[in-house]
């Protein structure tokens, strides 16, 4: 597993995304696209969203805000969330 900091890019923010959907999550390599969405493409629910917050946390070092990540709807949407995470 590869630490995400801050000079992390979204290319490789993306890369650590899409490992964590394969391997938690069972979802297939080529759904995972930026514009998909998390509940209607990918089948993420609530309970999913939360380990990935988990995951993603373990993988940055740094605790998502659950208000920010209720926002995200898209998996370019979680690619800002963390990166603008990683930036602070």
């Amino acid at each position: 597993m590869i630490q995400m900091d801050s000079n992390t890019t979204p290319e490789e923010i993306l890369s650590q995304i899409e490992a964590i959907f394969v391997e938690q999550f069972d979802v297939e390599p080529a759904d995972i696209m930026l514009d998909a969405k998390l509940y209607d493409d990918l089948d993420i629910d609530s309970i999913d969203a939360v380990d990935l917050m988990v995951a993603l946390k373990e993988r940055s070092g740094k605790k998502l805000d659950p208000d920010v990540f209720k926002q995200v709807r898209t998996v370019g949407d979680i690619v800002d969330a963390v990166h603008d995470l990683l930036k602070r």
